[in-house]
Formats: structure tokens, sequence, C-alpha cells
């Protein structure tokens, strides 16, 4: 018989039954697709050593007029600048006091208790002090002078682990550190992933993280734009606020109400963002010029060309506007000509209108979704984003984004985590990213790739906290585990740690039939078709699998089969190593149908997948 060529059609699709999809690939990780054909991507490596507190939720790229390239980090516990791959913590202060010999030591211990009436402050806090003197022995003033992580004892004292052990025991009053101790509280820290809240009263009537069924503790998340060079960023929930780049890399940011001229800021919001036209800035679910109480769907700008001016007058052009579908404002992308706005059930477009109304709101789409603030994506002119139970597309208007993992990823996501949700983009790939909790876990360990340019899916297992692909650095990056910023695409290895290590990566086809299906066929010589093109190893090689099957169906030896069948067993898996150079391999399995796999585990392989060919040959019907 004539050879017979191996070339399934571009993409993964897990929609219907293996068999159903013959001609296509139906697993992977840890590859694409380029011109129809896949291929590993590429490797990763860490920015710097350094690191930084808490998991990166928020990252942001521009460039100063001094020529700076700054990207800013927002964390659960503080918010970075980075240059020069190192971390410069800017977190605001929430309050500063002057504490009157507020320390105890006892004899023996590292753990300070602080007295302050109302601190204000969770465990996990930040503080530093300065003036105090020591006490407590080897407590000295240079230990109690320094920045502390909080643990909360009750509402007027706490907590902190020093840096050396008392050798003798001081109360609070005298000698408790001295009469005249500053205390500068740095703003609230957050959750690291949401938190259900549990009991009666826990939470509003059918509230819950965009779209959950319960009330939740929602994770730290934070929004951030440019202000010409300065920055101005905001924690979901929380004030606003300002950094200016002039002022130096350790200057801490300030809320923007202390800025020069500031009139009626807002004191909270859920998503702040500042637009090119003009550069106002939005703050979106918000408090009131008015009033102190918060409006989920309420919409607020400052004056143009001025963050502090929040102010409505006839010598500004501050306003606002409330949305009337929906409960609360998710987030907001800038998009051609229009900001794109979505609530947790329609979409808007906020266009430019000029004096009086400044701002004007149009309905694009109602009864949709969206996961969480950090879900859209905006590629070649188009804004993609994911839903509780679907993607969708915006280009002018909303559709439905046709999905061929829409099973794989929605029966396996967490529904209590849709807030850690978000997407990023690979512009360079013609790719849109979502990374996502599968079910049972609370930390990101899943993603899925729509390749627009090719309109396929794939998907794969990968540990991230935020994603940027930035025109301004020469690889997208992302936040990790790890606590530190890596950079994608480059070179062939994981080298997050510093340390190279194998990027384990495979694709697997469905099912398809040998030659008709209904008889057996022999297979004796594969004519693998592998480039080995960017390899860094000096004989790279991938194993190639040929699954063949006495029976088609969804039993076949297939994790996410449920119940399985024994018709469908393998008759025998022949692994094959393809190296550099092969140009053919001989081998001895026999079955009605096959499934191909290729992988690669060892350090070094770059590798894109042609159209291998198998050497067939009748083999009687059983």
């Amino acid at each position: 018989m004539p050879l017979r060529k191996i070339l399934p059609k571009s993409g993964v699709n897990k929609e219907n039954t293996r068999y159903t999809t013959e001609g296509g690939w139906w697993s992977c990780d840890k590859i694409r697709f380029r011109q129809g054909t896949p291929e590993k991507i590429g490797g990763w490596e860490r920015i710097s050593s350094a690191t930084f507190l808490g998991y990166a939720r928020s990252l942001w790229n521009w460039i100063t007029l001094a020529g700076l390239n700054l990207l800013g980090i927002g964390t659960n516990k503080k918010f970075y600048i980075e240059n020069g791959a190192q971390y410069y913590d800017v977190t605001p202060i929430r309050d500063t006091v002057t504490l009157n010999n507020p320390f105890t030591a006892t004899n023996g211990s590292a753990v300070i208790t602080v007295a302050d009436v109302a601190h204000g402050c969770i465990t996990g806090d930040y503080v530093t002090f300065s003036g105090a003197v020591g006490l407590g022995g080897n407590i000295s003033a240079a230990v109690l002078n320094q920045e502390y992580e909080i643990t909360v004892l009750t509402t007027d004292t706490y907590t902190f682990t020093a840096t050396a052990t008392a050798n003798a025991t001081d109360a609070a009053g005298s000698p408790g550190g001295g009469a005249a101790v500053a205390a500068a509280y740095q703003i609230n820290t957050g959750p690291e992933f949401s938190v259900p809240l549990v009991g009666w009263g826990a939470g509003p009537w059918g509230g819950g993280s965009w779209g959950s069924t319960s009330a939740t503790d929602s994770l730290r998340l934070w929004s951030q734009s440019n202000f010409g060079e300065d920055l101005i960023f905001n924690p979901r929930g929380g004030g606003i606020y300002y950094w200016d780049a002039s002022a130096g890399l350790t200057t801490r940011a300030v809320n923007i109400s202390t800025l020069p001229g500031a009139s009626n800021p807002p004191t909270q919001a859920n998503f702040i963002f500042v637009s090119d036209q003009s550069r106002f800035v939005f703050a979106f679910g918000t408090t009131d010029i008015d009033t102190a109480a918060f409006d989920p769907m309420l919409i607020r700008w400052s004056d143009q060309e001025d963050a502090g001016n929040w102010t409505p007058s006839a010598l500004s052009q501050a306003g606002s506007l409330r949305l009337s579908h929906g409960s609360t404002i998710i987030g907001a992308l800038q998009s051609r000509q229009e900001i794109l706005v979505w609530t947790d059930s329609a979409m808007y477009s906020l266009q430019y209108l000029g004096a009086p109304e400044v701002w004007g709101a149009q309905l694009l789409g109602d009864n949709i979704s969206i996961c969480s603030q950090n879900a859209p994506a905006l590629a070649s002119g188009v804004v993609y984003w994911m839903g509780v139970d679907k993607f969708y597309r915006y280009d002018g208007r909303v559709t439905t984004l046709r999905c061929d993992l829409r099973q794989h990823v929605y029966q396996d996501i967490n529904t209590s985590q849709y807030g850690q949700i978000f997407a990023g983009t690979s512009e360079g790939f013609n790719e849109a990213w979502w990374f996502y909790c599968t079910a049972g876990s609370t930390e990101i360990d899943s993603y899925v790739i729509y390749n627009y340019g090719e309109d396929v899916w794939y998907y794969g297992t990968m540990a991230r906290t935020a994603w940027l692909d930035s025109g301004l650095r020469p690889y997208p990056f992302a936040a990790t585990y790890s606590r530190n910023i890596v950079s994608h695409e480059v070179g062939t290895d994981d080298k997050e740690t510093g340390t190279p290590a194998a990027i384990s990566a495979y694709v697997e086809s469905s099912e398809f039939d040998i030659d008709d299906g209904h008889n057996f066929s022999f297979i004796y010589r594969v004519l693998p078709d592998i480039t080995f093109r960017g390899s860094e190893a000096a004989s790279p090689k991938v194993t190639m699998y040929l699954k063949p099957l006495r029976n088609s169906g969804s039993g076949y030896n297939d994790p996410e089969s449920v119940g399985g069948s024994s018709s469908a067993q393998v008759t025998r898996t022949a692994a094959i190593p393809v190296e550099q150079f092969t140009g053919q391999v001989y081998t001895r399995v026999r079955g009605r149908q096959l499934a191909l796999k290729v992988e690669s585990t060892e350090l070094g392989v770059a590798w894109q997948l042609g159209a291998p060919r198998i050497d067939i040959r009748p083999d009687g019907r059983r």
C-alpha cells in the first residue's frame, strides 16, 4: 500500500468524542499551532533573582520622560515599581501616628506586642517604626526602627516578630520603646485568593465573585494606568493613588486627595482608568461627590489633564453617569475610539461627546457575562473576553466566540476563583491567553489559548498570576508564584528559578481509521517529519507514540472519559525516538484505528511537527 500521510487539521477540539473529531488533535500541553502544524512553545527565564512580597495580580509598563522603562506591579501585600530588574516598594501609607512607649518585650522571645488604640490593621499588614529606643535588652533602636508584618490581637493591640530576641522583660508604658514612636501604617493588604464567606448574613443575597453561587471575600486586584510619566493605581474597593515618577523610585505613592488643587476626588473605587482622549481619570464603581455612600454602578471622571479635580463646573469637564443594566461594574478597557465597560450582565461603550455631557454611554450588549476585571484582551483591534460559561468577542458588535474547548474549560474550573482569571496576548503569535484555576485548586494552574490568526484553540498547564504583552520590552512577561517576573518566548527551557529545567510538551491526535476502520492494518515503518529548528541541545529529540486500537470509542486510555469501554483496548503502543536526522524508523504495531502523539521532555529542545507518514499493509479482520 502507498505511504499514509498523517496531517491532522490545526487546533485542538474536545467538544465531542475522540473518534468523532477524527482528522484533528485531541489533547496537548505547552504547544501552539503555526501554519496549521503544532510546535513547542518558547521557554521563559526570570529577569533577576530579586523577588517581591505577595502574588502579583496586575502589571503595567510605561516609559518616563527620562527614559526609564518602568513596570507597575500590584500584589496582595504591596505595590512595586520595577526598573532594571529591581523592585521598589511604593506602597502608600494609610496612616501615621505617634505612640508613647507602646512596646512590650518578653524575656526569651522575639515577639513584640504593640499598643495602639483603634489601629485599623488586619493581620498581614505592614508598619514602619521610627523614633523608637531600645528595650528588652537585645531589642535595640536599630531593631525596632524597621518595617514589620503585623499579626492583630485586638482592635487596640498587635504583634510583630523582631529581628532579635529579648533577654529581659519590658512592659508597655516605661520603658516601652520611647515617648515619641512614629508608626507609619501601609494600606491594608488583601487575600491571596477569594475566600468563601460562611454563616448567616455573610454576604448580600445572590452575592459572590461575579457569577459564583456564594459570597466571597474577594482577592486583592489592582487597576493601574500611567498619567503621562506618572502612575495612577487603585486596589479594588480601595482608594485611588498617585505615584510621581519625578520624585524618584523610592518615593511612596499618595492618595489623589493630597494632590495640589484636589477637589472632591472619589474616596473609594473598584476600577480606575486613564483615557488617551484628553487624559481623563475614570473611576468605575465609586463614591459620589455628594455622599460617602458607595455606588457599584456609578462612573465618575476627573477634569481633563487634572487627576485631582473631580468637581463638575462651568470651568471643568469633570462629571459622572450611572449605568442601569447590572448590579456592579466589573472592569473597563480602552479600544478603538471608545472605552468599553462591563457590568456583571451587560456591556457599554463610553464615547467622548464634549461639553456639557462630556462622556456618554451606549449599551452594546445585554444578558452577557464576564469572569473578572482582568478577563478582556485587545488584539488586532478586536476585544476577546471570557464569560462565566462561554467566550465572547467584540469587533463593533458583541458575538459569542466559537470555542472548541468550551466543555474542557468550564467542566473543570473553580467557579469560586473566577476573580483570579486574567487574559493576556502574545501578538507575535496571534494569540489571546486566559489563565484560570481548575476545579479544586485555589491557584492558577491552567491556560487556554485562542489563536485568532488561524481561528483555532489549544490549552495547557502553567502557573502564572499576571501577564503583559508590551511593545516597550522585547518579550511578553508574566508574574509567577515564585514572586518574580519571567520573560516568555526566551530560549527553549524553564529558567524561572535561574537553573534550566526541561519543559515537557506534547500533542496527541484524535483517533483515526488506519485504512477503512474495518480490517486490521499492520504498521511496520514510520517516516517522521519534524524540524528541530531553534533547538539549543546538540542532539535534540522527541518521542513519537503510535497508539493502535482494536476498536474506537471514548474508553480509549483517556483520563477524561467517563466509564470507559473494554472494547477500545490499545493493542500495543510503539514509542519511537526521533532525532534530528532520523529519516525512517521500523516498528511493529497493528490495529483498526490509530492515535499519534509527539512529546519532548529534555533540555534545549524546540520542535515543529510536519506531516509524518506510515507504511501499512492489510492484516485481516481479527
